[in-house]
């Protein structure tokens, strides 16, 4: 791997970085404590629709789709800098990340007319609707069902850690067709459709960022459906592994690390065993930075991310886990409303061995298909 940045690749970076300085606002710190509050949502549609408007929300996208045709190593870096901002695209880096490249692969000509325009004009925001109350990270065992019923499926079940689904217009729906692991299919569902309850529910990580979604008799047409019947193994598969990758919150964390660094040698209290800890917390954050650069490599190259997929994943949630306990440890005063970004940084990184796929079901992965181990002691 070479690790200079091209100078296209350097000059990409500032041109974020300058929108950033140009268009956050200057309470954004305030405001991006709550990345599922209806304020947020508010100013991540405008914010989205400056970016592209400005050509910077979807380059990598092909040019049909309002793209740039740039490789992947473009949408890491604006990925990287949102995120060491913390994230203004809000929910939508869903869409950029891997719902509009999936309708692209696997939707009908309808479908992506009527929903990949919106997303490349910052206009819409999706949610994903995997997890239920007995079927977490498990996504075989889900039971939500959608019965066929001529031209029309009939869905009724429960979905539960539903992010940003108080405000979302449509849901990627994993629901139940027929008996098996193949008999899991995608919806893609309008929010407003009759039939659909919304509950937030209350927690530490934000204002409205997580909810339970419940599903009474609710019709879509059997065009509604991504890909074929039963397809839906196949299709979640290579989308969670550009939603893994896709979220480098290895970004923010490092730069949190750095910033409560300083306020501990402003105040003469960076001692050796804040040192220590630091240096542990600064290298699993490059750890995390390199596991996913291997990735998007491996993507630029026309190869399609493995296990390694995993082990990118599992190394930002380490990173995450220490830069946290660093700050817990050493800068608690920032916790209790001192510094609002390393606050808001907290709460994302107790989620963050959850999302995109809970940590130990990584580490199985990992254990299975990279290493090889068996799954039984011989």
């Amino acid at each position: 791997m070479d690790f200079d940045w091209t100078e296209e690749q350097r000059d990409f970076r500032a041109t974020v970085r300058a929108f950033l300085d140009d268009n956050l606002p200057p309470d954004w710190e305030e405001l991006a404590h709550g990345p599922g509050s209806a304020v947020q949502t508010t100013f991540s549609k405008q914010f989205c629709g400056a970016l592209a408007k400005a050509g910077l929300l979807v380059p990598h996208w092909p040019a049909r789709w309002g793209g740039r045709d740039a490789d992947p190593w473009a949408s890491f870096i604006l990925a990287e800098e949102m995120w060491a901002a913390g994230e203004p695209r809000g929910g939508q880096y869903m869409n950029v990340n891997w719902i509009g490249p999936t309708l692209m692969r696997f939707g009908s000509e309808e479908q992506q007319s009527r929903y990949i325009p919106p997303m490349a004009q910052g206009q819409t925001l999706w949610c994903q609707g995997f997890s239920e109350p007995e079927a977490g990270s498990d996504l075989a065992s889900l039971r939500t069902r959608a019965d066929q019923h001529g031209d029309v499926y009939r869905i009724n079940g429960q979905k539960i850690w539903t992010s940003y689904a108080g405000h979302a217009d449509t849901c990627f729906l994993l629901a139940r067709t027929s008996q098996g692991k193949g008999g899991i299919s995608i919806f893609l569902l309008p929010m407003d459709t009759p039939g659909i309850t919304v509950r937030q529910i209350p927690s530490i990580i934000g204002e409205g960022d997580i909810h339970e979604v419940f599903f009474d008799d609710v019709e879509v047409p059997a065009t509604a459906m991504l890909g074929e019947e039963g397809q839906a193994w196949t299709i979640v598969r290579e989308a969670l592994s550009l939603e893994r990758v896709g979220i480098p919150r290895f970004a923010l964390a490092s730069r949190m690390l750095h910033r409560a660094v300083e306020v501990l040698k402003r105040e003469n209290r960076f001692s050796h065993g804040a040192i220590d800890q630091a240096a542990r917390a600064h290298a699993a954050c490059e750890a995390a930075r390199l596991g996913s650069y291997n990735i998007i490599d491996q993507r630029c190259h026309g190869q399609i991310p493995g296990p390694e997929a995993s082990a990118a994943r599992f190394g930002t949630v380490n990173a995450e886990r220490l830069v946290a306990e660093f700050v817990v440890e050493h800068v608690p005063e920032a916790l209790a409303g001192g510094d609002a970004m390393l606050q808001a940084h907290h709460q994302r990184a107790i989620v963050a061995g959850i999302a995109s796929g809970a940590a130990e079901i990584q580490l199985n992965l990992i254990a299975t298909e990279l290493l090889e181990l068996p799954r039984e002691p011989r």
